[in-house]
Order: structure tokens, then C-alpha cells, then sequence
């Protein structure tokens, strides 16, 4: 371990290059071999049940079902739900499944959001599964992990009461990869009722090891519609939350449902309007103010836009104005594998980093620079920013690096986990940060998340990037990620 206060070259961190954990090559959750189970269930004749999460109670978790319903729950294979079971039917699309009775509607948006990136769901389902000749109850998922890509296995019992399944629903009855999929990462989360509340940010970087970007839309930044138009037009996912208590599920008056995450599925520039595409993985249940489906204001545009853009199906996707967007939902989240998107520039790529570290308390868990004694003590990151390519240069107020700090939790069960209130600061240097200068950057505020980021304009020289909890002497692990849109290295 570093001592208090040590500049760590983030060159030599470690960082997602090679090895065990990389999405060729994924680490196996809880130490299960996909293909030697399946080789031993395939000599054996006998089909798969895991140990690991058991079709029992447990694995439902407290909380999501009374004591009455958990004695009914059945735990069925598809093969015993329907006589011709399918992992998936025509491909793979956002309308083809409906949300059960967890809340999980963050997860279930960033699967919406997943399909329209084919290479993206293809590392995350794999694709060569089915209940054909080598059909033993065995499926497996990839999913990224606090800087790691595991490989999740599970067999296929699934909760069902009286012959229908508790959880996501596909609306092909025969069709299962929604709920294969569900059943895994509710392995990941430690049980069905730790998916409970969240937000899609969790999920979309989960389900790309990418970079998170969240745009807070009661303060949206000026060129927010060219941001959406570009990350739509890139390999992007996208999510957003109503406002409002996330635990109601009450339904507005506008079509709305209070304190929910929705699925941004497209944009579309009009003449006199910007249109936002939004999806609710209810499956149902749409906004039905200007530019919903019954919107008079479809009369209004060509007969072209409207073939393209206007259908009248009670299916959850549905238009609305940007301004609409902003004034109802709360926040945007933009998950990418590499944020060129952001300028609009091809010829410039990110360069990115990462380091894992720890802080200890009493001896680099100074808090927060509130507390001046213990402050420096805190991990250091010593960074040298050099001057932008012409071609990468758009203006003075370039935004040249995105930090990220993730934390990383000490249990598995995701409804146990104590968020710390996490932050960083950037300090130029050479300077003594730790008496009374001033940062040129920071995240907005501490906050008890699993990540926090921000976008920085940095201009050429030196840095130091400074993650620490609010308050000192708190042990936690964390994932620091750097972006650079300039040749970043220590000197």
C-alpha cells in the first residue's frame, strides 16, 4: 500500500488490459465453470440446479412477496411452462417483455436500452443458448463489474404462481431470455428483492463497462439536445427517471408514472420541434400530452414523418418535446463505451485509466478538504495533461477529462450495502493543496451513490486528482476511472 498522501503514476495502475476478467475472458462469478458443469450435466443426464442460488425462498429475498404467496411460488423450468420453449423469438426487442412485481424498472429500462446495440447485448447474452440438442437447464450472462467482466451461470427454474412467472414477462409466452437474463443479475445482487429500487446508470455501465455521463435536466446544459442527437447517432445507451418518490408507482395525470425509469429509444429533429422517443418497461402505459400517440399535433407534420414516427399502440414507447422531457423527468444517464460523442469529433479519441484503491481509516481516509489535518493523507493522483491536436480542439472551453469514482462493496447482497458519501477534487500542481488551495475541479458534491463523475475543461500542465469519503477515517475499496481527451501521463 501507498503511503499517506503518495502520487501514484496512473499509468502503472492496474488497469482492464489483459488477463482474467476482460469480456474475451471473464472472470467466473463465485468460481463456476460454465463448460465444465455443462459437460458433466451432458454426460450425466441430468439437467442443472444451482447450488449457488438455489429455487427457493432465499433467492426470492425478503420483502417483495407475503408469507401466503412465497408458500405458493413454484419454481418451474420453461419446459415444464410451455410445450415449445425458445431463448429468444425473431430477435430481441424492447417490446418484448413487461415488467413483473419487483421494482426493477431501472433494470429493465437498461434493457430496453441494450437492444438496440447488437454487439453490446451480444457480450452481455450470449447467443449460441437454447433448449435444443444440448439443453441441460444451464444458461449463462456476462456482466461488467467494478473494472472486471465476470461470467454468471444459473439453471433455469423460475418463480412462477399458478403457471405464471412472478418477475419479468415476456409477451411471446414461449420465449425466456428476459427472464434468464433477470434471474442472473438477481444472482449478481444476491436475491430478486435486492434488484428492489435503483437507478439505470447501474445497470447500463453494467451492462457495458463503458462511461456513465448523467445530465440533471432541472439544470440542463445549453447544447443538450445536439448531446442526445450525437449519442444517438453513436453506440449509446440512454436512461432517465421521473421525478418523484421512486417507491409509488402513481400514475400522473399526464400518462406519467411518478419516481420511474424509462428507456430513451430515439430523437427526432422536426422543423419547429426536437422530439425525445421514451419507453416504459411496464410494456404499457404511455404520456399522453403534446406529441403522444392521440396528439393532434401529428396532423401537423408530413405525411413521411408521420408513417415514420406515429404509431397508435398502447406498447410503453411514445414522443414527447425536449422541453416536456426536461420539465417532467429528472435526470439523463449516457453510457458508452468512449464518450467522442461529446464534441462530435471522429478523428479525436479518449484515452482512458484506471486504478483501483482503498481507503483506510487512520491512515489514507482523510475525508473530505473540510478536514485540513487529515486531508492529505488521502490517495493522490499525480496527472500531466498535455495540449489538445488541432483537429480535437474545438474551443477554449473543451471539455477535456472525465473523472469517475466508483465504489466497490464489501457484500454481495446489493440491499446490504452502505453507500459512503464519496467526492474528489483536482488541484493544480505543483501547489500545497492541503493548506488552503483552492480546486480547478470537483465533483458537484458528496454523495452516497455508487459512482459520482464529472467533465472537466483542464487546461495543458499538471494535476492532482484526490478521491476521498466526506468524512475521514471510513474504509471502503474503490474504482478511480480517467478520460482524457489529450495525451494524459505523468511527467
Amino acid at each position: 500500500m501507498s503511503p499517506p498522501g503518495a502520487c501514484t503514476n496512473i499509468l502503472n495502475a492496474r488497469s482492464k488490459a489483459k488477463g482474467i476478467g476482460t469480456i474475451s475472458n471473464p472472470e467466473r462469478f463465485l468460481n463456476q465453470d460454465f463448460q465444465q458443469l455443462k459437460q458433466y450435466c451432458l454426460t450425466k443426464a441430468v439437467r442443472y440446479i444451482d447450488e449457488m442460488f438455489p429455487p427457493d425462498r432465499r433467492s426470492i429475498g425478503p420483502g417483495i412477496l407475503s408469507a401466503a404467496d412465497i408458500k405458493r411460488v413454484v419454481w418451474l423450468r420453461p419446459i415444464k411452462m410451455v410445450p415449445s420453449p425458445s431463448f429468444s423469438v425473431d430477435g430481441m426487442s424492447r417490446f418484448d417483455f413487461g415488467q413483473g412485481v419487483i421494482g426493477n424498472c431501472w433494470f429493465l429500462a437498461s434493457i430496453g436500452a441494450l437492444t438496440f446495440q447488437r454487439p453490446i447485448l451480444e457480450q452481455v447474452v450470449p447467443l449460441d443458448q437454447s433448449f435444443d440438442e444440448e439443453y441441460c437447464g444451464l444458461f449463462h450472462f456476462r456482466f461488467w463489474r467494478f473494472g472486471k467482466w465476470i461470467d454468471v451461470i444459473i439453471d433455469d427454474k423460475l418463480p412462477t404462481i399458478n403457471g405464471r412467472l412472478l418477475f419479468v414477462q415476456s409477451k411471446t409466452p414461449n420465449e425466456f431470455w428476459p427472464a434468464l437474463l433477470e434471474k442472473a443479475y438477481a444472482k449478481v445482487c444476491g436475491s430478486y428483492s435486492d434488484m428492489n429500487a435503483g437507478s439505470p446508470a447501474e445497470a447500463l455501465v453494467d451492462f457495458t463497462g463503458g462511461v456513465h455521463i448523467c445530465v440533471q435536466l432541472s439544470d440542463p446544459p445549453l447544447a443538450l439536445w445536439e448531446l442526445m442527437f450525437r449519442a444517438g447517432k453513436s453506440k449509446s445507451l440512454m436512461g432517465c427517471g421521473t421525478q418523484g418518490e421512486t417507491s409509488a408507482n402513481r400514475v400522473l395525470s399526464n400518462g406519467l408514472v411518478q419516481g420511474h425509469a424509462y428507456t430513451v429509444t430515439g430523437v427526432k429533429q422536426g422543423r419547429q420541434v426536437n422530439l425525445v422517443r421514451l419507453w416504459n418497461p411496464w410494456g404499457q402505459g404511455e404520456w399522453n400530452g403534446d406529441w403522444s400517440d392521440e396528439s393532434r399535433l401529428w396532423n401537423t407534420v408530413s405525411s413521411e414523418d408521420r408513417e415514420m414516427c406515429h404509431h397508435m399502440q398502447n406498447d410503453g414507447e411514445f414522443w414527447m418535446a425536449l422541453e416536456d422531457f426536461c420539465r417532467f423527468f429528472a435526470d439523463l444517464d449516457i453510457c458508452c463505451l468512449c464518450p467522442d460523442f461529446l464534441d462530435g469529433s471522429s478523428s479525436c479519441h479518449w484515452r482512458s485509466s484506471c486504478y483501483e484503491g482503498r481507503w483506510v481509516a487512520g491512515i489514507t481516509a482523510g475525508g473530505c478538504i473540510n478536514n485540513i489535518e487529515s486531508f492529505w493523507t488521502n490517495p493522490q493522483y499525480r496527472v500531466k495533461v498535455d495540449k489538445l491536436l488541432s483537429e480535437c480542439s474545438s474551443s477554449d472551453n473543451d471539455k477535456t477529462m472525465l473523472v469517475s469514482l466508483m465504489q466497490k462493496p464489501d457484500k454481495r447482497n446489493r440491499r446490504l450495502v452502505q453507500n459512503l458519501h464519496i467526492g474528489f477534487s483536482v488541484f493544480e500542481f505543483p501547489a500545497s493543496f492541503f493548506q488552503g488551495n483552492t480546486p480547478v475541479g470537483q465533483s458537484k458534491t458528496y454523495v452516497n451513490a455508487r459512482e459520482v463523475m464529472e467533465l472537466m475543461a483542464l487546461k495543458p500542465g499538471e494535476y492532482l486528482i484526490v478521491p476521498s469519503t466526506f468524512n475521514p477515517n471510513e474504509t471502503a475499496s474503490y474504482l478511480l476511472t480517467i478520460l482524457s481527451k489529450a495525451e494524459t501521463h505523468v511527467q
